[in-house]
């Protein structure tokens, strides 16, 4: 599994999101996930759009294995639903 989390510095979300791909590494084998800074990469939210295919007002923006899953919460949500938590 490859997560990859666009996100921005100082976003508290974007922070859980890392913190809990860091944990789902940790725990399974095969998980894996990229961080990407969308103001260092210059990715605007238009940019970010154009991927997930509908506006995007909020970061973090989470896709699995490049399908958008949406923001933390909704990661969050998979990530229980999928049984990836020890």
């Amino acid at each position: 599994m490859f997560v990859v989390i666009f996100g921005r510095p100082g976003c508290p979300y974007c922070v859980r999101a890392v913190e809990l791909s860091e944990k789902l590494t940790e725990q399974r084998d095969g998980f894996k996930f990229k961080y990407v800074d969308i103001h260092a990469e210059g990715i605007s939210k238009a940019d970010l759009e154009k991927t997930v295919g509908k506006p995007v007002e909020t970061v973090p923006q989470i896709f699995v294995d490049e399908v958008h899953v949406g923001g933390y919460t909704e990661f969050e949500q998979y990530v229980r639903s999928n049984n990836l938590l020890g």
